[in-house]
């Protein structure tokens, strides 16, 4: 017998499909053994984060690509199920495809994802696969697991550090999932499978197409084969996981306004296109720092004879003309700028083959679209910070003039940096051409020599005139 629904039912109804929530979805498996508290995995996970910054060449925060993975980040934690763990995330300068989660909320993207990705919906599925990780506690879970019954020990893992005593440069080599004291990022195929799903219904709730997850798992696949990756090493493949996830969309509310990208990533990704990501052996070696792990200065670099002569001849550059010592050397190569230094100022190093330890780097920077001096400047400093995490400003960013041009200018320490050991003074000169990009000029020497070398530096960017 048919039975007709009341006003009154209809209403009902009505109400309980407004406070439902707009998912059916994957359901959490229940909490496994954990023996950390959220406080102490949030602790131990910020301690481990500090390791990873040590170890790995983590762009700063003032990058603009970090900048805007922070905001893709905040975007999708909105849609995290569970315990509101507070998330941040980071980029490694790292070749490399893999993303990592720590336990607690720090997540870590590779360079190489981000280059790898071809839409933002595809990184935001790699991003909200690790997010899933964090929510569903695997990290500590696995140490849990790993360790039995002496959670002291497993506690101990994590306060020790990313890496065990003797592990050398293993993160870096291997990837941190497979790192010595990191083997409990290493997730089973359940886990995979479990991050896969919540991952889905996440991107979808953030208005992504939840396809673009599966989608850049066929792309690495693809393009390094079942395993060749680093994220397909770290991240088993649990599976079909084309024919699970689809399933797992087919459970959700259709929409036809999926976003697949946006302005902004595809912004950042012709930037990141351009930008070098050291390999996990130049990392490994110490050439994300300038220097490698156990090198000695050479010994043409202990003995620079820096006095300028009295004499000043002109440099005829692409682009600009300046003046310098005669008695230094200068420079110009296609794509690389132009160096002056004294003789023996530049060394080889492992790292790119020729390091300035005494003298003046001359280049030019495109920052983005209508960014004035200040702003340009700004992105120039966070791109010379990339793979430089010890470069640290100590002045302000001053207004100058150099040759009737608006300029400004700043100076940093980078400790240890120096080929001559020790700390390096750095001092950045930014001029605005006409077309709105930068000219620059970089002038570097060892700490114990900066004061003696400034008026000439002085000197040559008073000297310095952009042409064209």
């Amino acid at each position: 017998m048919n039975r007709k629904l009341t006003p009154l039912t209809l209403a009902l109804l009505l109400v309980v499909a407004v406070t439902l929530p707009a998912h059916a979805r994957f359901v959490q498996p229940a909490p496994c053994k954990n023996a950390f508290t959220p406080d102490r995995e949030i602790a131990e996970g910020k301690k481990a984060a500090a390791q990873v910054y040590k170890e790995m060449p983590v762009l700063p925060d003032s990058s603009p690509v970090t900048q805007y993975v922070q905001q893709l980040g905040a975007k999708l934690v909105q849609f995290a199920p569970g315990y509101q763990w507070p998330y941040s995330f980071h980029v490694v300068n790292q070749a490399d495809i893999n993303a990592f989660a720590l336990p607690g909320g720090p997540i870590f993207v590779n360079l190489g994802t981000i280059q790898a990705a071809e839409t933002e919906a595809q990184l935001a599925g790699v991003m909200a696969h690790e997010i899933s990780h964090v929510v569903m506690r695997h990290a500590t879970c696995n140490i849990t697991k790993q360790q039995g019954q002496a959670p002291w020990w497993a506690l101990g893992q994590l306060a020790a550090g990313v890496l065990l005593p003797g592990a050398g440069g293993t993160l870096a080599a291997q990837g941190v999932g497979a790192a010595a004291g990191m083997t409990f990022l290493k997730m089973g195929r359940d886990a995979e499978k479990q991050a896969d799903l919540m991952g889905t219904d996440i991107a979808y709730d953030a208005g992504y197409d939840p396809r673009g997850m599966v989608q850049f798992f066929e792309i690495i696949q693809g393009k390094y084969g079942a395993g060749g990756s680093q994220f397909l090493s770290d991240h088993p493949n649990p599976g079909n996981r084309t024919e699970y996830v689809n399933a797992e969309i087919d459970t959700l509310p259709p929409r036809t306004n999926w976003v697949k990208t946006s302005p902004e990533f595809q912004k950042i990704h012709k930037l990141v296109m351009g930008m070098h990501a050291y390999s996990a052996k130049e990392i490994a070696s110490g050439a994300w720092t300038g220097r490698s792990a156990n090198a000695t200065p050479p010994a043409s670099a202990q003995s620079v004879d820096f006095q300028p002569s009295g004499k000043w001849v002109v440099f005829d550059g692409s682009g600009f003309s300046v003046q310098y010592p005669e008695n230094w050397q200068a420079s110009e190569k296609a794509g690389a700028g132009a160096t002056i230094a004294p003789a023996k100022g530049v060394v080889a190093t492992p790292s790119d083959g020729n390091t300035v330890i005494y003298g003046a780097i001359i280049d030019n920077f495109q920052p983005q679209q209508g960014a004035d001096l200040a702003t340009a400047t700004r992105q120039l400093i966070a791109s010379i910070q990339q793979g430089n995490s010890g470069l640290k400003a100590v002045t302000g960013i001053d207004e100058i003039r150099v040759n009737q041009r608006d300029a400004r200018s700043v100076e940093f320490q980078n400790q240890g940096a120096s080929a001559v050991g020790g700390m390096e003074r750095d001092w950045l000169v930014t001029v605005v051409r006409d077309d709105g990009s930068l000219s620059y000029l970089l002038f570097v020497a060892p700490q114990k020599d900066f004061e003696a070398l400034r008026p000439t530096f002085e000197q040559v960017f008073r000297t310095f005139k952009v042409k064209g």
